[in-house]
């Protein structure tokens, strides 16, 4: 799976070297430690059973989260040139997400300003200057702005430019699209740090070719989902027989961008002299994890990158948006063979072992034989993770 292609594509090398990389994620690759000499900490923590199951709980994180502050929604190669457009309905919002012809993204409900309809029924990029309800042809720009309405001179003070689709605040950072999902609420994007869009920056995230996507419906708490992408200790037992042998039983560097959580960790091949072979593909050898606050995760690896979004749909719900980016398009069989690979294997690791593991937890939750559930060492960064969430939540 790492050999490397016959052909580069011309123009955007296919691999990462680690000068390609920020300051940030240099500094903490140089942070590993030999596998020999790293040191497992201990630690005595817990959660409430709870805390995942509560109807009371979920509400109190969509109302203090989910609508007041900035999520990640979904990636920017997805609408890679001016005048794109297309639905969301993964957060249970009908939403549209455009790109203008300045190239700016805008985030709209998904709403004509006639009588409500949908303008787009399709969660597909597509390319267009407009879009058009299909109920009364009512016409509006990407940029939301109303210009068209059949059979005008039959309203009288009509003013179209009080009926634009309806906004929301939305920001483009690293190649994510974040949004402000209560049109209501004050504009929080205080979790887009600049150390943040910086490494996202770094990984290319929004020049990348989208191979692939997916939406999962879980059936579990969406903690559950992340936790997984918390840790290391599942690695090497949940993942035994597939991507398990590829990493080390370690504990990974992990810093704090804002809320976002940065996980980098050395593969079972890793010796620190790695970082200083010219022209190598840093992805081979070490993996970092993004876990942005508060339901986005991105996984780098040898030839592409995964990234997630969960979208809480109930305490015992959760819709997963998969995105597999590689840096290119593959423009040769080999290539596509290798992309094509690499994307089934991650399809059935993500959907098959961690989003069953979530699933069987949440089921094994919901019988009432725990009351807590407990944390070991290697999983230190999930407490960590809760901390920052409970202190956005009302006492």
């Amino acid at each position: 799976m790492n050999a490397p292609l016959d052909k580069a594509p011309v123009g955007k090398p296919i691999i990462q070297t680690y000068d390609m990389l920020s300051k940030g994620q240099r500094e903490a690759m140089k942070r590993i430690a030999r596998h020999d000499e790293a040191t497992v900490p201990q630690i005595e923590v817990t959660r409430p059973v709870s805390i995942f199951l509560s109807q009371e709980r979920f509400d109190a994180e969509q109302d203090a989260i989910f609508k007041k502050r900035a999520i990640p929604l979904t990636i920017s190669a997805l609408l890679p040139e001016p005048g794109m457009a297309m639905g969301h309905e993964s957060t249970g919002l009908p939403l549209i997400v455009s790109r203008d012809r300045d190239g700016k993204v805008h985030v709209f409900l998904n709403a004509c300003q006639h009588k409500g309809a949908k303008l787009l029924e399709t969660c597909e990029p597509v390319k267009s200057g407009r879009m058009t309800c299909p109920y009364h042809a009512w016409t509006f720009g990407v940029d939301g702005k109303l210009i068209g309405v059949a059979r005008a001179e039959t309203f009288i003070n009509l003013d179209k430019s009080k009926r634009n689709l309806a906004e929301l605040p939305s920001r483009e950072q690293g190649g994510i699209i974040w949004v402000m999902l209560d049109r209501n609420a004050e504009p929080d994007f205080s979790s887009l740090v600049p150390e943040l869009g910086e490494d996202l920056d770094a990984l290319e995230l929004g020049t990348a070719h989208v191979y692939g996507r997916k939406s999962f419906d879980v059936k579990a708490n969406w903690k559950l989902v992340l936790e997984p992408f918390l840790e290391g200790y599942h690695v090497q037992r949940l993942h035994a027989s597939t991507v398990g042998p590829l990493y080390a039983d370690v504990p990974n560097v992990v810093d704090k961008l804002g809320p976002t959580i940065r996980q980098i960790s050395g593969k079972v091949n890793f010796t620190p002299e790695d970082l200083d072979i010219p022209g190598e593909n840093i992805h081979k050898t070490v993996t970092t994890v993004y876990n942005l606050f508060p339901n986005g995760v991105i996984i780098t690896s040898p030839w592409y990158i995964s990234i997630m979004i969960l979208h809480p749909r109930g305490p015992d719900r959760t819709i997963v948006d998969y995105h597999n980016l590689t840096r290119v398009a593959p423009d040769n069989p080999k290539a596509e063979n290798l992309y094509k690979t690499s994307y089934d294997m991650v399809l059935d690791v993500f959907g098959n072992e961690d989003f069953r593991a979530a699933e069987i937890s949440h089921a094994g939750l919901a019988t009432g034989a725990l009351e807590s559930v407990v944390y070991s060492g290697l999983e230190a960064s999930i407490p960590a993770y809760y901390g920052i969430l409970e202190s956005y939540l009302p006492e």
